[in-house]
């Protein structure tokens, strides 16, 4: 009784005190942590709590810390406090790769993992080690043994110290030591044929006598420098291949593997002219008026947005099957039309950024290709949470590759912004990344407006000799190739910066784009192409002095 006595005295004391010495420092305005300071070499029991960064945390397992152990880094030991803060760590960083070796040090790569407020760096681990923690997607691990295989793992952090689930494992070897050379650095697609593909990397530390190229565990080319060519492919086919330096005492670890794909893919017929109809906007017409008035014989279907996570519906709120979007489109096929549909757009919450991975963002479009039965997939990337995204684009991009390997009679069509002159650096990027991963894409859209123009027709073909260049430059094609893969997608009546696409224009656009061979025309929307001279900018008509569905008409005879 007096040890319990005394127990609960001297706790007594020890709370008088801390009201003492805490009531001053919150009088002043200072933050009191709740919890005291992690440290190193510090015995732990279950249920101690400390704070480390800003966040508090509760022991899980007894234990004395080390450098390296602090929370965030040890899961099995620490779990964050629930009820305040920032609880969500961020995504697994992707594709951890090495780039590159010599004798003592292995050079690594890998993609920006995401996060609701923001990554604030990542952990480098080899093996169980913490090696370092940087900012960016890439670290050199130096001071290393020669001739030595280690393997790493990177875990993304954010400024509350959550840290993600471990990335996939990657295991390297520094060149010397047995003389084997070191790993090569990661190849890339520098050309490609109806019946080749060109390869080059980065050279391998240590003593090399050349490299050998894998497709598979199948030999594919030897050669002295660091470049090479594949030949004998067929058309249209992909490739994935690693590169290994070799010497006579043996060869190095594969490089990071890269995909290819030979030219000469059939671009198939021109896809009918296909104006958008967004059934959630602007008065929507019935589908079959417009078929009997113009003669159009396919529209794009807008937009699929997210539900909520990575599961698709029609503005993110109606049903895919049963609801009115789905009742145009039964419209369409019984008057024996087809249809596109469009994900995405300027707005609206977005499968890209919802979808976790390009393998959820690919199931999340099957669904919709189960549900529709759509002839084409548009994809509109754009604003900042797709277009200028780079870590979405990729996951965008990587999913439309498992889309068309499993839908290959669906067309694949990406629409994106515009300057006057061609893609800005996003739209170059875009093209650039679908060109380095492979992407089957069939067709590249433009939408040339809104640029407070005021001749529309020049502008739009500016634009599009400026994709037809980029995309000439990305994948070595002829200009009638670029235009096999191109279309325009344009705006009636007035802009919304009050630039002016007559039906004069329209006509004028709709023939060069025939004469040049593009394969894709749309416009926004039919829900506008109805007369209101001096009506402005408004989601059920043009805003000027037309026929009622003189803009479809013309683009019925795409």
């Amino acid at each position: 009784m007096r040890r319990i006595m005394l127990a609960l005295l001297a706790a007594f004391a020890l709370a008088v005190t801390g009201l003492a010495t805490s009531t001053p420092a919150a009088a002043q305005g200072v933050t009191v942590a709740a919890y005291p300071a992690w440290q190193a070499w510090t015995s732990y029991t279950i249920g101690t709590r400390v704070t480390h960064n800003g966040v508090d945390y509760e022991c899980r397992q007894a234990h004395t810390s080390q450098p390296g152990w602090e929370p965030p880094n040890v899961p099995a030991l620490w779990t964050t406090v629930s009820g305040g803060g920032d609880t969500t760590p961020p995504s697994v960083p992707g594709d951890l790769r090495a780039t590159g070796s010599t004798s003592s040090s292995i050079s690594l790569a890998w993609n920006a993992s995401t996060d609701n407020v923001g990554v604030s760096g990542y952990n480098v681990y080899r093996g169980t080690t913490l090696v370092t923690t940087v900012t960016g997607t890439t670290h050199t691990d130096t001071g290393l043994a020669s001739g030595t295989s280690y393997t790493y793992t990177v875990r993304a952090r954010d400024a509350a110290g959550n840290l993600s689930a471990a990335s996939a494992a990657v295991t390297a070897a520094t060149s010397g030591g047995t003389g084997v050379p070191g790993q090569p650095g990661a190849p890339a697609v520098t050309g490609a044929t109806d019946t080749s593909i060109s390869l080059s990397w980065g050279a391998a530390g240590g003593t090399v006598t050349g490299y050998r190229v894998y497709e598979g565990s199948t030999q594919r080319a030897q050669v002295s420098g660091t470049s090479a060519t594949i030949s004998g492919l067929g058309a249209c086919t992909s490739h994935t291949y690693t590169v290994r330096a070799y010497n006579s005492a043996g060869e190095s670890g594969s490089s990071a593997s890269v995909t290819g794909s030979t030219t000469g893919c059939p671009t198939g017929a021109r896809m009918p002219g296909a104006p958008y109809l967004y059934m959630g906007w602007g008065n929507p017409p019935n589908p079959g008026t417009v078929m009997d008035a113009t003669g159009v014989k396919s529209f794009t279907m807008a937009f699929i947005l997210s539900s909520g996570g990575c599961t698709p519906a029609w503005d993110g709120n109606r049903p895919l099957t049963g609801g009115t979007d789905a009742q145009a489109i039964s419209t369409i096929k019984s008057k024996g039309g087809s249809v596109q549909v469009s994900f995405g757009g300027w707005q609206g919450n977005k499968l890209g950024p919802n979808c976790s991975t390009p393998q959820a963002f690919a199931g999340a479009v099957q669904q919709v290709i189960n549900a529709v039965g759509p002839a084409v997939v548009d994809f509109d990337i754009e604003n900042t949470d797709e277009f200028e995204n780079y870590t979405v684009q990729d996951r965008i991009l990587n999913g439309l590759k498992i889309v068309k390997q499993n839908n290959p009679n669906v067309k694949v069509v990406v629409t994106f912004g515009t300057t006057r002159t061609g893609p800005n650096a996003h739209g170059v990027r875009l093209v650039n990344r679908a060109k380095e991963l492979a992407v089957p894409i069939d067709n590249y859209t433009i939408m040339p407006f809104d640029f407070g123009g005021s001749d529309i027709y020049t502008d739009t073909v500016n634009a599009s000799e400026g994709l037809k260049n980029t995309l000439k430059s990305a994948f070595g094609w002829t200009d009638a190739q670029a235009y096999a893969h191109m279309g325009i997608s344009g705006m009636n009546g007035l802009s919304d910066q009050q630039e002016l696409t007559t039906p004069a224009t329209w006509t004028q656009i709709t023939t060069w784009a025939r004469s040049k061979g593009l394969t894709r025309l749309a416009y926004w929307a039919v829900n506008r192409d109805r007369p209101c001279p001096g009506g402005g900018v408004t989601s059920n008509c043009s805003g000027i002095a037309q026929t009622e569905w003189e803009f479809t008409r013309t683009t019925a005879g795409f």
